[in-house]
């Protein structure tokens, strides 16, 4: 049986066998949607809606990078940033935020994220970013 055709963007098939496990929190779908789409040939990338969700698939499922929505921080304070690092050990820690959030996401940045993204999100800059963090040549 021949398998279809899947549609992959610009995907290097090195990166996606050395498939790392990928958290995208976010309580907004459309931004979970447009990051599972631009990420799922080479990662194992999963959808998650909520923090609590998050933490609990995190015990068996540990990801490799965690890509964070602001409005996590927003709701549930800057030291959540210490609490997934602390839950989750060697987690690096992606944000993703609109331009009116990069001042707090900078503060993050001194508490414990690694790098933030700034919407509109291209397929380009989020690949570069997730594919620097998880130490990928690019």
């Amino acid at each position: 049986m021949e398998r279809g055709n899947d549609m992959q963007i610009g995907v290097d098939s090195a990166m996606a066998v050395d498939n790392k496990r990928i958290f995208v929190v976010d309580p907004d779908e459309v931004t979970r949607a447009a990051l599972q789409f631009i990420l799922h040939d080479e990662n194992e990338t999963h959808d998650i809606p909520t923090l609590a969700a998050a933490l609990t698939k995190s015990n068996d499922w540990k990801p490799d990078l965690l890509i964070l929505g602001i409005d996590i921080v927003l709701n549930h304070g800057i030291t959540v940033l210490d609490m997934l690092k602390d839950k989750i050990p060697g987690v690096k820690i992606l944000l993703v935020c609109e331009p009116k959030d990069i001042p707090l996401a900078l503060t993050c940045l001194k508490s414990g994220a690694e790098d933030l993204v700034a919407k509109p999100l291209t397929i380009e800059i989020v690949r570069g970013k997730v594919d620097k963090l998880l130490r990928r040549a690019i």
